[in-house]
Parts: C-alpha cells; structure tokens; sequence
C-alpha cells in the first residue's frame, strides 16, 4: 500500500483529500503545521508528499528545499496563489507539480496516481539499464542516481537527475524544451516549459562544464565528442 503524507494546515481540505485517497487504497498521514510535516517527513518512508504552499510556520518552499536534500520521491505543491513565478520557484526547489486552490478532490487523486506510476517507471527503466553514463569528469550511476564531477559526488534534486540522465543518455541529440517537459516531467507543458530552463540552470551550476549544449532556436543537446 503506497503511503502519502499531507502536509496542510486547513484541516477540511485535509480530510478530504484523505477520503478521496484512503477510497483509492492509499494510506494517508496529515500533519497541519510545516514543523510537524517537515519532521514526520524526514523521519518516515513515505511514497508522495503533498505540500501546502502556505504554512503558518514553515512554508512549501523551505520544506520542499530541505526534504530534497535526502529525499527522492514525488512532491506536489498546493497553494491558493496562481503566479507564475511561484510555480517556477516551487518547481525549482525539487517540486515535481503544482496544484491550485480551489480544485477538484477527483484530479489531486489522478495526479499522485500519474506521479507514482512514473516515478516508479523511471526508477525501474534506470535500474534496468544498470550501466553508469561516463564523460570525461562525469559519472552518472543510474542505479543509485548519484552523479560525481571530478570525483565529488553532486547533490542533484530527483527532477535534476532525472533531467541530466535523460540528456546524458540521448547523446549528441537535440531536443526542445516542451520535448524535454514532456519527457522528464511526464505532462504536456501547457506553456511550464520555462521549468526546463530553470533545472536546466541549476544543473549547469552544479556540474560546471559545457556538457550540456544550448542550440539557439531549437532546444538543448548534452554534446558527447568521440575522443
């Protein structure tokens, strides 16, 4: 039995939400506060999280930031506010969607059962292909989905190595950004491709060298010379 975690402060939402879940044969936790949802968060196994932007004490972004340090599984942000760049930060801290408020019970449900089923497709399609990505000073071991540059192991957020494996394993080819969402992010982008940009840029930070290609009008290429 997959078990979520429901971080949100307004307890009738948070209710309900559960017996929408629990109908659909999940176990459901609810913390109202960020404190308690942050460390029953880290303290537990739990297979989706879903994240109240808007906490009285601790807000969706800091957890998010901090539960992406040690944690990879799907994060879903709810929230009442509908500016894009809300979405984008939410979503480059490590989040992998973003609800908003108010919304259908039925499509929060439809939305952690296509998370789950995609995290579980990506893990099992990584895992089954085994062989770590080498290039010069990088190696990505997509068993453990870890990434070193030079030796020093890089602490990458899932969406971040998701989005690095899935260049670094299509070599020297060009995709779009709305390829690259749909791809990665298992939705058609529906104008969230500038989330590609944001990943993009902290990836490119944290492994400082022109692996990954920027084709001016097209896409991006993760470009791997013969040498």
């Amino acid at each position: 039995m997959k078990r979520i975690l429901l971080i949100e402060d307004e307890k009738g939402i948070a209710n309900i939400e559960r017996d929408y879940l629990e109908l659909e044969g999940f176990e459901v936790q609810i913390e109202n506060n960020g404190k308690s949802g942050l460390q029953r968060a880290e303290a537990e196994n739990f297979d989706l999280i879903v994240l109240d932007l808007m906490l009285p004490d601790i807000d969706g972004y800091e957890i998010c930031r901090r539960l992406r340090k040690t944690k990879d599984i799907p994060i879903l942000m709810v929230t009442a506010r509908i500016e894009k760049i809300d979405k984008l930060r939410g979503l480059g801290l490590g989040a992998d969607d973003y609800i908003t408020k108010p919304f259908d019970p039925a499509e929060l449900v439809a939305r952690i059962k296509m998370h789950l089923s995609r995290y579980e497709r990506i893990k099992g399609s990584t895992a089954d292909n085994g062989v770590d990505i080498v290039y010069r000073d990088l190696r990505i071991q997509p068993l453990s989905r870890r990434v070193f540059f030079k030796g020093e192991e890089v602490a990458l957020t899932a969406k971040e190595f998701d989005l690095l494996y899935f260049l670094a394993s299509n070599p020297n080819r060009v995709f779009s950004k709305d390829k690259i969402f749909s791809e990665v992010w298992g939705m058609q982008p529906y104008g969230d491709s500038g989330t590609v940009v944001v990943h993009l840029t902290h990836v490119r930070e944290k492994v400082p060298m022109d692996y990954i290609e920027t084709v001016r009008g097209i896409g991006y290429r993760f470009t791997m010379l013969n040498e």
